[in-house]
């Protein structure tokens, strides 16, 4: 046997575990081992007193001990890649009821932070003992400063460029003088014998704006199918809320609805803890709500982030949108706001609100400074992304 063929047939044996008889012979190092007891921990469907709480399945033995646990999350991470160590993290909750386990001080530290770890402790936050509530919430800031760097520069760069247009005003005004640009321009009008400057055009700048240019509200389902969506949308409101140009509101809602505004704007981390993922969902109930706080609808951004899977009642929800949007507001359905694929959502619901002329699709985070900057400068929207459009 060759060494490459020797190498496919580890490769094959970690895939496929122990039970592969066939491959019983392959030759694994020390490497090879740990990973391979790494995996069978939660993959292998053989005997052990490690189960806690998977339903009717084996464990490969785990255990209860959370300093085991941590060993086996450190050799994850270790001998995995970034990508696959989020998978296995993921499926060792999923099929071993590792839950509770996750909230020992000494296992969070292991754990490598991303979008699937914080929406499960979003969703038992309440559960989080005493002790480890500080590592639990440095887990979810880590996230969460890794989305700010990812957004918050093209983000801001959109908003402002959509915002002012003309970085510069014919309109003559005294105080509003921009002398370093008037003289940079008029250099070549010096008097030598004089010693003055002769300028031919003055160059002032727009008056700063003392209101606020947009209303920006962000309506985001508490579900929890829509936790990723959550996470994003924390960190974008808390973008918008730091921009002086824009009055932000979050408002967040499943049967009931719970006005985030200010827990975003002082820190996105306050806002995640402050969701209620699961429960029932009347989207009705809150774009009633939020209708509320429009007072310039024609400069007024709606983004309703819903799987539309409305309890409440769809004919009112349809004709608040359409008000709404008949009144000038920029009503935007987004159906995910996520690195995900294609999102699970009311297709039904989704054409109808489509019918009414508002922008219904999913949305990466990438795509996201596009579109806002788009909805600002009054781009029609419904053709802003054919391939995702409803």
């Amino acid at each position: 046997m060759t060494e490459e063929q020797q190498k496919n047939m580890t490769r094959w044996r970690l895939i496929l575990g122990s039970d592969s008889k066939a491959l019983s012979g392959a030759s694994m190092g020390e490497r090879e081992s740990i990973m391979d007891a790494a995996l069978a921990a939660i993959y292998d469907d053989t005997s052990g007193s490690g189960n806690t709480g998977s339903k009717g399945s084996k464990s490969a033995g785990l255990g209860n001990s959370a300093p085991k646990l941590a060993k086996w999350l450190t050799d994850v991470r270790t001998f995995f890649p970034q990508d696959v160590v989020s998978v296995i993290q993921s499926d060792a909750i999923e099929r071993k009821g590792l839950t509770k386990l996750l909230f020992e001080p000494e296992t969070l530290k292991n754990i490598k932070p991303d979008i699937s770890m914080v929406s499960t402790l979003m969703a038992l936050k309440g559960q989080i003992p005493e002790k480890s509530k500080d590592t639990a919430r440095q887990l979810v800031r880590e996230v969460v400063n890794e989305i700010m760097k990812r957004l918050e520069q093209d983000l801001r760069r959109a908003v402002t460029g959509a915002l002012n247009k003309k970085q510069h005003s014919p309109v003559s005004n005294f105080s509003a003088t921009d002398w370093k640009r008037t003289i940079n321009r008029n250099l070549k009008n010096y008097d030598r014998d004089t010693r003055r400057l002769i300028p031919e055009k003055f160059y002032f700048f727009e008056r700063s704006q003392k209101q606020k240019s947009w209303t920006v509200i962000l309506d985001i389902d508490q579900s929890g199918s829509m936790a990723d969506s959550i996470i994003y949308s924390s960190v974008m409101g808390s973008i918008f809320a730091s921009m002086p140009a824009l009055d932000t509101h979050v408002v967040a809602f499943d049967t009931e609805i719970t006005d985030l505004t200010e827990l975003c704007r002082n820190d996105p981390v306050d806002m995640l803890f402050g969701v209620q993922l699961g429960g029932g969902t009347d989207i009705n109930k809150s774009v009633s709500y939020c209708l509320e706080l429009i007072t310039n609808p024609r400069k007024t951004m709606f983004i309703l982030i819903s799987d539309l899977y409305e309890g409440g009642v769809r004919k009112g929800l349809l004709r608040r949108l359409s008000e709404m949007h008949e009144d000038g507001v920029k009503v935007i359905t987004l159906l995910a706001l996520s690195d995900a694929g294609k999102p699970d959502y009311d297709v039904n619901l989704a054409k109808e609100i489509s019918k009414l002329g508002i922008a219904c699709f999913a949305c990466t985070p990438d795509r996201l400074p596009d579109l806002v900057a788009a909805a600002i400068k009054g781009d029609d929207l419904t053709v802003f992304d054919r391939k995702d459009k409803v």
